[in-house]
């Protein structure tokens, strides 16, 4: 049983990456009802992606430095897009938006897992420059680089699956985003995860 649930909550993931409108049109739609486990695979994803990104960070120290590193960054990640979700859907609903709670919910969890997914891309990226060139100020670079380059992406998505299952609105609750992005920088400061030895 557990081994059918993992196997499609993969499958969902894999879906969702693909084609993160698709997969948030149809819920919305109701022409599917994922299963919880869908909901968790998805969020998954984001917290791997964030976990082993942020334990590239801390490479230029020692074991507890990569391991206090992945955990901030996904403690940090995870708040800054779930402190602002409540205000999404209240705000987005009080101009006008017609979509449930749960369609509002999937929409940020695709583009969380998409950015976990985009976190893991760069791993490579962050692990060859902390090695080859381990100063600070230019491990801090890349990194500032990573992050808004997934920032970037992610946004993207966000936008694209919000125009999807909402086409006759002429906004997009991009602010949202800044919040997010605001909030994430301040827990991230506040968690050092910018700092590096």
């Amino acid at each position: 049983m557990f081994r059918e649930q993992l196997q499609s909550g993969v499958a969902h993931v894999g879906l969702a990456l693909r084609e993160p409108e698709e997969f948030a049109a149809r819920w919305d739609a109701k022409q599917v009802q994922y299963p919880w486990w869908v909901w968790g695979s998805l969020m998954a994803t984001a917290i791997l992606g964030t976990m082993t990104y942020g334990m590239t960070m801390g490479l230029s120290g020692d074991v507890n430095d990569v391991i206090k590193k992945g955990l901030a960054c996904t403690l940090g990640a995870g708040l800054a897009w779930g402190i602002p979700l409540p205000a999404l859907y209240i705000l987005n609903s009080q101009s006008g938006s017609k979509l449930r709670a749960s369609s509002t919910l999937l929409a940020a969890l695709v583009t969380t897992s998409w950015g976990g997914l985009a976190m893991l891309a760069s791993i490579p990226i962050n692990w060859f420059f902390t090695v080859a060139i381990p100063s600070p100020g230019f491990i801090l670079l890349v990194n500032l680089t990573v992050f808004a380059g997934v920032g970037v992406a992610m946004t993207d998505v966000f936008h694209r699956v919000m125009r999807r299952l909402e086409p006759q609105r002429d906004v997009t609750p991009l602010w949202w985003l800044v919040i997010v992005g605001t909030i994430g920088s301040e827990l991230f400061y506040f968690f050092g995860l910018f700092q590096f030895a």
